[in-house]
């Protein structure tokens, strides 16, 4: 008896404890946060505009500018933890958040959406676009991940193909709508920027009401910690006390969704920060996680806001991403220990078809990479000939068609084949490598970190050549990979942990772009051409530095065929015939890192390749990897060159970037695999 009370005494010292320290976090990070921007004001003019408010134009500007943002970061900190909190309370998932549950994303979607179609009703009922976005994405990945059975890794998986399809269909109303989405480039990176109290007048009624759902239903989410038969025993209505939470966690997220924009991670950080201390309970669980991710998000606002006279007006959201990048690898290394050796690591992709041998598809594929590369060349705002073509490539030809051709349309086309197969050949290795079918370049962010060192080339030492460009990708990528793949070392490299802990990095370099894109102040149909994968302007000096990459890494990718195959039998299998299992998972990632790599110098950040051909290859050949490495590189090269092709036409004089075709071409697909990989029967 007296040693249980002595732990509620304790636990109730740690609450208090947290809760002093965060208010008094809150207190002077406002203070702080008040001081920051173009303007150099004093924390003694910030006080006396507060307590003592005068005609004065600082005054005027930190209570009609700077005290609202302020105010408006703590409210969205605040509603972000607490749909935290819910949010993994209902999943039972330490993973889940609104970035990972793909409602940020879903959210953003129906907001642009509104803006562009439906311009007046969004105008009256913003939050209602946000809400019907939010829920539906977070269904979606709810579904996708195997409903309440889904593991950390599948619904991690899952949330991030939704979030990037719903991305790339946002992307693509943005390019297709430039004039009438001029500026929301920075809101939709998470920017906290408030002209007025409007929107803080808006949203806190809202905020305020989820938090009270949350806090009056405290006791019922600590019945939904335990399992259904428990809780339903103790005469819980569960049903009703998981909808009700996750309805208040979609609305406080998609309230800040609807005002500031999409920012991620805080609902991630702020409650297991609270959690660390050893505080379970709802009632202390909620309220702390509010204080800290005000804390936190005012915070992040506050460092953007610090270097605003050297780097331009950066967003919140990207802060965030920075920051929480390194804790969500923290997470995926905890999540490790109660999954590790177990196979739901890897998800079942399906069975091989019944039809059809290896050779017979190597045909029509080959066939059909001749057939999409010689439409590609002969369509445009120009059509040429198929005769035409032919005699241009053979030497001969009229000079326009030749001009046409090979100054502009063959580099290009080769560029988007050839990182095609590229992106196509790594994501088959990594998909072996992590032991994971649906694995890619993208999801283990190489694709993010060669983005990354590519623009950061481009944008901050101008003064270097153009050809540096893919040596700044390769060092990006491979720095992305050494981050993921040390993360994962300790942990035998996990797949687990190498999947999780990709996700993380792929975030904090998409961030990463998003500052340097901000700073170097380009515009948005540009920026978002490269975040998305473009082949837009390629020529012959793109094709001649991916060419001499591919003679000399696909021979060793081929040359790991067995070793490779091995892997599929599972660690303790592999290493039982005398496989060195980790070191043939890293020379296979390295290989697979440099793929991508020169593909991201070349063709930008291009995802869904890397995923969608080696599974398709996978279903044709089954699991032999030098069979399915020829039938991806087949596969992706009519892939991407197909992509940049319907990119040019669809919208003529308008153009797609490749990318954003790949995505909303498998999508659909990638959905599909998804929900039939839910639904297949799990060993044991």
């Amino acid at each position: 008896m007296q040693q249980e009370q002595a732990a509620r005494t304790g636990v109730g010292m740690r609450t208090l404890g947290m809760l002093l320290a965060g208010l008094a976090s809150l207190l002077v990070i406002s203070f702080i946060s008040l001081t920051q921007g173009l303007a150099d004001i004093s924390l003694a003019t910030v006080i006396q505009a507060i307590t003592a408010p005068q005609d004065l134009p600082d005054h005027q500007l930190i209570r009609s500018v700077r005290l609202p943002r302020t105010v408006m970061g703590l409210l969205s900190g605040a509603a972000l933890a607490a749909a935290g909190v819910l949010m993994q309370t209902v999943t039972r998932n330490p993973l889940a958040s609104e970035s990972t549950l793909g409602v940020n994303a879903g959210a953003y979607l129906a907001v642009v959406s509104g803006m562009l179609f439906w311009p007046v009703m969004q105008g009256h009922y913003s939050l209602l676009f946000a809400v019907i976005g939010g829920t539906v994405a977070a269904l979606a990945v709810h579904a996708l991940a195997g409903g309440s059975k889904g593991t950390p890794l599948r619904i991690a998986l899952s949330g991030m193909i939704v979030t990037l399809v719903l991305s790339s269909i946002t992307s693509a109303l943005v390019l297709l709508n430039e004039q009438t989405t001029q500026g929301i480039f920075l809101w939709g990176s998470g920017s906290l920027i408030q002209n007025d109290w409007d929107g803080v007048v808006f949203a806190w009624p809202w905020i305020a009401a989820g938090l009270v759902v949350a806090m009056f239903f405290a006791r019922q989410l600590d019945m939904l910690l335990l399992s259904e038969e428990t809780a339903r025993s103790l005469g819980q209505r569960v049903g009703l006390a998981r909808s009700l939470a996750m309805g208040a966690a979609v609305l406080l997220a998609c309230v800040t969704v609807s005002v500031v924009g999409p920012i991620g991670f805080i609902g991630l950080v702020a409650p297991h920060l609270v959690r660390l201390t050893g505080i379970t309970k709802h009632a202390g669980l909620v309220p702390l996680a509010a204080v800290w991710g005000a804390a936190l998000l005012t915070g992040a606002d506050t460092i953007a806001r610090m270097f605003v006279n050297s780097y331009g007006e950066l967003p919140a959201g990207a802060i965030t991403a920075m920051i929480g990048g390194p804790w969500l690898i923290w997470l995926a290394m905890r999540v490790s220990r109660k999954v590790e050796g177990t196979p739901a690591t890897s998800m079942a992709a399906g069975g091989r078809l019944r039809f059809g041998s290896y050779r017979l598809w190597v045909a029509f594929f080959g066939i059909l990479l001749l057939v999409v590369w010689t439409l590609s060349l002969m369509s445009g705002t120009l059509s040429i000939p198929f005769t035409e073509v032919i005699a241009v490539l053979s030497g001969g030809g009229e000079d326009m068609y030749r001009q046409i051709l090979l100054q502009f349309r063959l580099p290009r086309l080769l560029t988007a084949g050839l990182s095609g197969i590229a992106l196509a050949v790594s994501g088959s290795l990594l998909q072996n490598a992590v032991r994971n079918p649906l694995g890619d370049p993208h999801i283990v962010g190489v694709t993010s970190g060669a983005g990354a060192g590519a623009l950061f080339l481009m944008i901050l030492l101008p003064q270097l050549p153009v050809s540096w460009v893919p040596a700044g990708a390769v060092i990006g990528g491979i720095a992305a990979a050494v981050l993921v793949y040390s993360a994962s070392w300790k942990r035998g490299l996990n797949p687990t942990v190498l999947t999780l802990v990709g996700i993380a990095v792929a975030a904090a370099g998409s961030a990463l772009i998003n500052l340097m894109i901000i700073h170097a102040k380009l515009a948005v149909a540009p920026a978002l051409a490269w975040m998305a994968g473009s082949t837009y302007g390629r020529g012959w000096a793109e094709v001649l530095q991916i060419t001499p990459a591919l003679i000399l890494l696909l021979p060793l990718a081929w040359w790991l065929g067995r070793r490779v195959d091995l892997l599929a039998f599972g660690d303790e299998s592999a290493a039982g015939v005398g496989l060195h299992v980790r070191n043939t998972r890293l020379y296979t990632g390295v290989i697979a890192v440099l793929l991508a790599s020169i593909a991201a110098a070349n063709v930008g950040s291009v995802g869904f390749i890397g995923l969608l051909a080696p599974h398709a290859a996978r279903l044709l050949t089954g699991a032999n990897h030098r069979q399915n490495m020829v039938l991806s590189a087949l596969i992706g090269g009519v892939l991407l060159a197909a992509a940049d092709w319907l990119g040019r036409i669809v919208i003529m004089p308008k153009e797609l970037p490749a990318g954003i075709v790949t995505a909303l071409l498998g999508a659909p697909y990638l959905l599909f695999l998804m929900w039939r990989s839910s639904r297949m029967p799990r060993r044991r």
